[in-house]
């Protein structure tokens, strides 16, 4: 049975990886699904294969993120699931001594202040209807300090976390639920990147994964389905881990 059928969601940062996964399964389970990222062209090709719609936007500017929610309220007359999900991860994010200002800053507009403008958007039209359900994407970075620091983006992501708790609590008996999706490592272009600039650094990743492995894009995918359907009905303002056991494991050093 379709878990999603006939709800409205928009996805943002959907035309790769997780995003991409995750917007294949909501139309998969009968969701109207309305596209949100940068890239025009994979956007606009995405949505007519699938029977979706798609929306070019800046995720760090108010107005177009304004007018993608406000294109998934005209178009189809609710907005039920959002999938904040658009995020960055420079190579050049490190520690705190070599990382500049202006990557944290461009950092903390993509990962973070996107979650806040989108969340707004959101909230406006999910408070007439009494209902809804808002996925974050944080990461497993957000509960777990990195050995391999890319300060930056755990900062964002921390931030991700706590701005999710508040609004979960806050919307709570409003009928709104908000989570965080916090993933461990996923097999995308972005870690394809890390593969093929560090291999060896990513080996030593994979010591402190207990399953071994990267997760897929479409078992995150299958994650958010489940926060975003009623069989999630009882759960807010949560960090929802899907990190392959890495939060529950002690690893000895190699």
């Amino acid at each position: 049975m379709a878990r999603l059928l006939g709800r409205v969601a928009v996805i943002t940062g959907g035309c790769s990886g997780v995003g991409l996964a995750t917007v294949r399964r909501f139309v998969d389970e009968g969701a109207k699904v309305v596209i949100g990222d940068v890239n025009a062209e994979a956007g606009q090709a995405l949505a007519a294969e699938l029977d979706a719609t798609f929306v070019a936007v800046d995720v760090t500017d108010p107005d177009q993120v304004e007018a993608l929610f406000k294109t998934a309220f005209d178009t189809f007359g609710s907005v039920d699931i959002a999938f904040n999900n658009a995020e960055i991860e420079p190579l050049q994010d490190d520690s705190i001594l070599t990382s500049d200002l202006d990557l944290w800053h461009r950092v903390h507009e993509a990962n973070l202040t996107s979650v806040y403008l989108c969340c707004k958007a959101a909230l406006r039209y999910m408070l007439e209807q009494k209902r809804g359900s808002i996925i974050n994407t944080a990461s497993f970075a957000a509960v777990l300090a990195r050995a391999d620091s890319q300060i930056s983006y755990t900062a964002s992501k921390g931030g991700v976390l706590a701005l999710t708790r508040e609004l979960g609590v806050q919307f709570a008996r409003d009928g709104i639920r908000v989570n965080a999706l916090c993933p461990g490592p996923v097999t995308t272009p972005v870690s394809q990147e890390l593969f093929d600039s560090d291999p060896d650094g990513i080996e030593r990743q994979m010591v402190h994964i207990p399953m071994g492995r990267f997760a897929e894009p479409q078992e995150i995918a299958s994650a958010v389905v489940f926060l975003a359907s009623d069989e999630a009905s009882f759960i807010t303002a949560s960090q929802f881990l899907v990190d392959g056991g890495i939060s529950g494991a002690y690893t000895t050093p190699v």
